[in-house]
């Protein structure tokens, strides 16, 4: 008679599924020479704050996008964009994610599943060309996003660029239960550390949101652009933290 798995094997190796070939490595990640574009802006507050769960508080409508090449020694090159909205938890200025897309469906998986990131399968891009650094964001065979700078027009303070390269973030992690209803249902807080900035560009830059059903960056519009920005820095994604237990 063939010996089955024993349950505390099971539960000693089980970090995803499949079980016998886990679709991503082991937590946690590497990202190295992670090139960054973003743009952050003034959006319309009664917008921003429609999509931000309590108890996280919205008093200024400051979104970021950021368009991402991340080297990731255990899930391979891939492209991704992240959208992030200012707001504050228990005194802490935090960034919240609404929303990020890629197009590597190990990274999705692993950060969805780990974290609670929400992404999405997308076709994100970001290239020099010329004289100005691109990005942008296809979903659906549509266009939903496009950023452009100007490239390596001003150096960056180095202290400001690394806490722009290591700001932590919050999201909504959400796993439902076999009958349909969530099982989890957490805010969870996110960070970096070991955060080495090798670059880092400020310049004129411009954003443009098209209108997708599926990919609705453009319900968040630009009102007014507040900064524009280049990094290209190695970072470490650490575990995270539950902030807030909506089952609880």
């Amino acid at each position: 008679m063939a010996n089955n798995i024993p349950a505390e094997e099971v539960r000693a190796r089980a970090f995803s599924m499949p079980f016998h070939c886990p679709a991503y490595p082991p937590f946690p990640d590497t990202f190295l020479d992670r090139a960054s574009l973003t743009v952050t802006y003034r959006s319309d507050l009664d917008k921003v704050a429609a999509l931000v769960p309590e108890p996280l508080t919205v008093t200024d409508p400051v979104v970021s996008i950021a368009f991402l090449f991340m080297r990731a020694p255990k899930l391979g090159d891939y492209y991704e964009v992240a959208q992030s909205i200012r707001t504050e938890l228990n005194g802490e200025q935090i960034l919240f994610r609404p929303s990020m897309y890629a197009e590597s469906v190990a990274a999705i998986m692993d950060g969805r599943e780990i974290l609670g990131l929400p992404k999405k399968y997308g076709q994100p891009m970001l290239r020099l060309v010329n004289d100005t650094l691109l990005g942008t964001l296809e979903y659906g065979g549509s266009l939903v996003a496009r950023a452009t700078m100007g490239y390596g027009y001003e150096e960056m303070d180095p202290e400001k660029a690394k806490a722009i390269a290591g700001a932590p973030g919050v999201v909504l992690k959400i796993i439902p239960h076999v009958d349909g209803k969530p099982r989890i249902l957490e805010l969870v807080r996110f960070g970096y550390e070991s955060v080495s900035v090798k670059a880092a560009y400020t310049g004129p830059g411009a954003l443009e949101l098209f209108p997708n059903a599926l990919a609705p960056l453009a319900d968040l519009p630009v009102r007014e652009i507040l900064s524009t920005t280049h990094t290209v820095s190695d970072v470490t994604l650490q575990w995270g933290e539950v902030v807030h237990d909506y089952l609880a």
